[in-house]
């Protein structure tokens, strides 16, 4: 069977790159959450939470980014040379171009995973979280996206 990625592999720097991430996960979690205090005190984590649930409830296939980062532009990459339709919800340019709503809706992302990586992006197919760019890339590379989409 010919995968719908045979015309485009997940690029391998960027695959490297973004398993290798994990090891600063305490850093970044750490980091998240004093922004979200700091920048979202008056936002309220459980309508982010609820708006979250919405957008997995309404779209097959979702991903959360920012748009200057190499994980999330492989992300959207591998997703759109699957031809399958996404919608893409940008959180900002960077994690430290977030404003209030968007650093709390970081944080309530990380509790979607069983890690609680805050890092981006954040991937959901059928509204199951499957990880981040390093985890979409092992499924383009397999074959199993295509199972699941």
């Amino acid at each position: 069977t010919t995968s719908a990625f045979s015309a485009r592999a997940p690029n391998g720097a960027v695959k490297i790159m973004a398993q290798g991430m994990r090891v600063m996960q305490p850093v970044f979690g750490a980091e998240a959450k004093l922004q979200a205090a700091v920048l979202g005190g008056s936002v309220d984590p459980e309508t982010v939470a609820a708006d979250i649930a919405a957008a997995k409830k309404a779209n097959k296939a979702l991903i959360y980014t920012y748009s200057l980062s190499p994980f999330s532009s492989e992300a959207t990459a591998i997703l759109e040379a699957s031809g399958y339709e996404f919608t893409n919800i940008e959180l900002g340019a960077e994690w430290f171009t977030l404003g209030g709503v968007e650093s709390v809706t970081r944080v309530e992302l990380s509790k979607e995973v069983e890690n609680g990586a805050t890092s981006l992006p954040k991937i959901f197919i059928g509204g199951k979280c499957i990880g981040g760019c390093a985890e979409l890339a092992a499924l383009a590379d397999n074959g199993e996206l295509d199972t699941l989409m």
